[in-house]
């Protein structure tokens, strides 16, 4: 079952993707070719993967950790939605969810 997730990209082009339960929203941007760097491959060890949640998907993820909300805080143009891509796996609840790349996002494995 097929899951739909719209990346907003840099320039506010829409980028309409498609997961299954459990992928990981880090692994499907970068597979569309999305800026998400992902320097620390998923260990909230950065904040590269950083996102912006849409407001009326956001109440509908689990809860940051502790952890990721100390990473966010190091995110280029973070705000109050913001989330790392690294830390949301797809679930059907989430079929449709709309997520933004800030413009600020650089991924260094393209220069």
């Amino acid at each position: 079952m097929g899951l739909k997730v719209t990346f907003i990209d840099p320039r506010g082009n829409p980028v309409e993707t498609e997961g299954e339960p459990g992928d990981n929203l880090l692994k499907i941007g970068q597979a569309a070719g999305l800026p998400l760097e992902g320097t620390c491959e998923g260990q909230m060890a950065c904040s590269t993967c950083h996102v912006i949640v849409a407001a009326q998907w956001f109440a509908k993820l689990a809860k940051p950790s502790e952890e990721e909300e100390d990473m966010l805080d190091f995110a280029a143009g973070a705000r109050r939605t913001s989330r790392l891509s690294c830390q949301i796996d797809l679930t059907s609840d989430l079929d449709g969810l709309t997520v933004s790349v800030p413009g600020e996002s650089n991924d260094a494995r393209r220069l």
